[in-house]
């Protein structure tokens, strides 16, 4: 992930862009259409940034709605991106001024990663979209210690059962879940529970 973010050219206006809308999808875990149809209205932006403050309003499947909260340094890069626009406008332009697509993002996350593969070969195994990028966002989540019902409300899951997938699939958070329930030799050599 921090590769992929490294990847945009912050000196033109469309890396800076691109920047803040990978950026938006780590934050949030955000389905590529929710991050697309998001409008400078849906953002809650403390200004300056503080920690905690601020938030987007985020219209999943179904028109279910829910709210995330924005780091910092998310808020740092769309304020400039958002400027005075009005607050119905597409919080995400293309280079025509028009709202980018879902297959624009697509394309967008496509293109920056197959840019890091050419300087990191492990990356060309994988596959990167930007759903990729949610399925990161809940896997470092949970490697956080976040508890499950928590992402299942920050990814706008309706069931428990698709988010669980993310804590059934990871070995290492099992493996590190075994080692606390480790049974170790006890002072008299019986064997205990640390």
């Amino acid at each position: 992930m921090e590769a992929l973010l490294a990847a945009p050219d912050h000196a033109t206006a469309q890396g800076r862009r691109d920047y803040a809308l990978l950026l938006f999808l780590y934050n949030t875990g955000a389905r590529v259409s929710e991050a697309a149809h998001t409008t400078i209205a849906d953002l809650q932006l403390a200004v300056p940034p503080r920690r905690g403050l601020s938030s987007v309003l985020i219209r999943g499947k179904g028109s279910k709605l829910r709210r995330c909260p924005l780091w910092e340094k998310t808020v740092r890069v769309l304020l400039p991106l958002i400027g005075s626009r009005p607050p119905a406008d597409f919080v995400f332009l293309n280079r025509c001024g028009q709202p980018l697509t879902r297959f624009g993002v697509h394309g967008m996350v496509e293109r920056y990663a197959a840019r890091v593969s050419n300087r990191i070969p492990a990356m060309r195994t994988k596959h990167v979209s930007p759903h990729a990028i949610r399925h990161t966002t809940a896997t470092h989540l949970l490697h956080a210690g976040v508890d499950i019902n928590t992402i299942r409300a920050w990814l706008g899951h309706v069931s428990l059962n698709t988010t669980n997938i993310y804590a059934e699939i990871d070995l290492e958070m099992k493996a590190r879940a075994l080692a606390l329930c480790e049974v170790k030799r006890g002072k008299r050599g019986n064997r205990t529970k640390d």
